[in-house]
C-alpha cells in the first residue's frame, strides 16, 4: 500500500472533496447557504400558527371567566394588556447653599432625615456630590501642575 501513487486512494471523488484544509470549496466569509432556512418553516412555527388561529377564541374564553371572578385568568389578562405602574418621584427642589462640598453633602443628609428628600433621591444627589469632587480634584491638580511649570520648579520645567 506504500507504493500506491498519489490520488489513487480517492479516486471516486472530485477534487473539490479530496482538497482538506488547504483548499475548501466554500470560501471564508461566505455562506453554503446564504438565504437560510425559511422562517416558521419547523415545529415551532407551525405551533405558533396553529395558536395563533385559536387566540380570539382563547382571549374571550379568559375574558369571561375573568369576568366570572377567576382571579387568576383576570391577573393574566391584565400583566399582559396592561403595562406595570412604575414608581415614580417628583421633583424636588432644596437648596443646598454654596458652601463647601462637605456643607452641601451635610444639607442633602439633613433634607432626607427631616422628610424632604426621599432616600434615592438624597443618594442621588450625594452620588453627583462625590462626582463634583472628582472634578474639582482634577482641575486642582491641573492648577497646580501649570503654577509649577511657570515657576520653573524641578522635574516642571518645560525644556525649550
Amino acid at each position: 500500500m506504500a507504493e500506491m501513487e498519489e490520488g489513487t486512494m480517492h479516486e471516486d471523488r472530485t477534487p473539490d472533496q479530496t482538497e482538506g484544509k488547504q483548499g475548501n470549496r466554500f470560501q471564508p466569509g461566505q455562506s453554503g447557504n446564504p438565504a437560510g432556512r425559511p422562517k416558521g418553516s419547523g415545529l415551532s412555527g407551525q405551533a405558533r400558527a396553529l395558536i395563533a388561529e385559536g387566540v380570539p377564541a382563547i382571549i374571550a374564553k379568559m375574558q369571561e371567566q375573568a369576568l366570572a371572578g377567576d382571579v387568576a385568568a383576570a391577573r393574566l389578562l391584565m400583566e399582559r394588556v396592561v403595562s406595570a405602574i412604575k414608581a415614580g418621584e417628583e421633583p424636588v427642589t432644596v437648596d443646598l447653599g454654596s458652601g463647601t462640598l462637605t456643607e452641601r453633602g451635610e444639607a442633602v443628609i439633613r433634607a432626607v432625615s427631616e422628610g424632604e428628600l426621599t432616600p434615592s433621591q438624597g443618594a442621588a444627589l450625594m452620588s453627583g456630590l462625590a462626582a463634583l469632587v472628582s472634578l474639582t480634584e482634577a482641575d486642582d491638580i491641573k492648577r497646580r501642575l501649570a503654577e509649577l511649570e511657570a515657576r520653573g520648579v524641578g522635574m516642571f520645567t518645560k525644556e525649550k
